[in-house]
């Protein structure tokens, strides 16, 4: 191998050059050189060319002789790649120029027919195409790990209730548990838009040339179905130039890593000593350079900061495709930076956090200890009321005179007696007091979706089921 790069050092190695008198500026060399970002897509450039060889074999084009060579220089390469024995040379304009010229260096002149009716732009999309819908089966399942964490936790603490937030306020009870699959359910949801993002990538341009089709019969169905995608793409032209599917897939990790971010600053604020709802297992957190005392949620920070870099890897892709006329241009190249480094981000994040759901510990004591206070089952005096027949707005509005008594007397309401609330009105019982219990409160909302014992374990359930689907449908994929 080294031998080999000796000799074409000096002598670059191109896929065009007839037309031009000058060799291009080294500078210019370097400005256009990819083949540091997109050398993770060879095995896919492998996979690519091994179906075109097949489809000029069943067009005409080549023999079986020819064919038999092609494929053997193709293993040959995809075995280097494996091993991690390819040599790189840095003259290599892109990965698919390396392949190529290592391909013409095992085989000779046979390797120059592989390229007949292919141009670098299918070639180059159909690559990039066969990569995004492997990552995105690998981010589905890393997700559904984290979703299986999720419903461990939300098991195992199932009798634990804790004030529900909005406006960052104490509004009403709710069970951890109910919480915690508030994130599940976004989750199935950015398990869905992956999927759409994998079908709006499982379409194959291999065929549609520069931007006009091939003249040779190449049967591009037998193709798809080689390489896995679902369908071929119905315009030559549309083929090349469209990156919607990359647009959809970061779009997709940028909803998810909102979501992240959510889940995140969640956690930041319930491991904080005034909360002190959660305690995060040491092996995901760090110290402090100057404060001994410090335990720092590193993991769910970085998570959080992190969102903005994937914001701007789809910012990066709107911004580069909204004035490229059809069909190729070469701004597209930036295409690959924006949509590997999104997954990359997605895929350690998303690896990180299935063990640290699992490490976390909750403190029941110290979401009872607040659930005792911020007028949480106000909403359940004025239930009571409406069961008593009084319409919910005139309910809302005594509950919210009795809510101001209390917070004047410096108490919570559910601690007042039953004799503080008939002075308000007739229409308060001795029950009253049965009313204001936060089991009570939490069970009392059974609808679907409800944050009742009886429904959330629906809700588990449910996941449990939805995972398994999830599951087998991506192998079917």
């Amino acid at each position: 191998m080294k031998d080999t790069k000796e000799k074409n050092k000096g002598n670059v190695f191109k896929l065009w050059g007839g037309r031009f008198e000058q060799e291009p500026a080294e500078i210019v060399n370097r400005f256009t050189n990819s083949l540091l970002v997109d050398a993770r897509l060879a095995l896919y450039d492998i996979r690519g060319s091994s179906a075109q060889a097949e489809g000029l074999l069943q067009a005409g084009v080549i023999d079986p002789s020819e064919h038999s060579r092609i494929q053997k220089g193709l293993h040959r390469i995809e075995l280097e790649f494996k091993t991690r024995r390819f040599v790189f040379d840095e003259h290599d304009e892109d990965i698919h120029t390396a392949i190529e010229k290592r391909l013409h260096e095992i085989i000779g002149d046979t390797a120059f027919k592989l390229h007949t009716g292919r141009s670098r732009n299918d070639q180059v999309v159909t690559a990039f195409r066969l990569y995004v819908l492997d990552e995105i089966k690998g981010m589905v399942n890393r997700l559904l790990a984290v979703q299986s964490a999720l419903g461990a936790q939300a098991i195992g603490n199932l009798g634990i209730a804790l004030p529900g937030f909005t406006h960052t306020q104490h509004a009403q009870p709710v069970l951890l548990s109910h919480h915690l699959l508030a994130y599940a359910e976004m989750f199935n949801r950015d398990i869905e838009r992956l999927f759409h993002a994998y079908y709006a990538a499982s379409v194959m341009p291999l065929g549609s040339g520069a931007l006009a089709g091939t003249p040779y019969n190449i049967r591009r169905e037998a193709l798809a179905k080689l390489l896995g995608f679902k369908e071929v793409s119905a315009n030559s032209m549309d083929a090349v130039a469209d990156r919607d599917f990359a647009m959809d897939t970061v779009y997709a990790i940028s909803v998810l890593m909102m979501h992240f971010s959510r889940l995140s600053e969640e956690i930041i604020l319930w491991s904080t000593d005034e909360f002190g709802f959660v305690s995060l297992p040491d092996a995901f957190t760090t110290g402090s350079s100057i404060m001994p005392q410090k335990k720092n949620p590193d993991v769910a920070e970085l998570t959080r900061g992190k969102s903005g870099r994937v914001y701007g890897a789809l910012l990066n892709l709107l911004t580069m495709m909204k004035g490229l006329p059809l069909a190729y241009d070469r701004d597209m190249q930036e295409d690959k930076p924006a949509v590997f480094d999104a997954i990359d981000t997605a895929r350690i994040v998303l690896e990180v956090w299935t063990p640290l759901i699992k490490g976390l510990s909750f403190n029941a004591g110290r979401m009872q200890e607040a659930l005792s206070h911020g007028n949480l089952l106000a909403t359940d005096i004025a239930d009571y009321l409406v069961r008593q027949g009084m319409p919910f707005r005139k309910a809302h509005e005594l509950t919210g005179r009795i809510v101001l008594y209390a917070v004047k007397k410096g108490v919570d309401v559910a601690s007042l007696e039953y004799e503080t609330f008939a002075a308000f009105s007739p229409a308060f019982k001795p029950d009253i007091r049965a009313a204001l219990d936060i089991k009570a409160s939490v069970n009392s909302r059974s609808v679907p979706g409800g944050t009742a014992e009886k429904q959330v374990k629906n809700a588990i359930e449910r996941l449990e089921k939805k995972i398994k689907h999830y599951e087998g449908f991506i192998k079917k994929i």
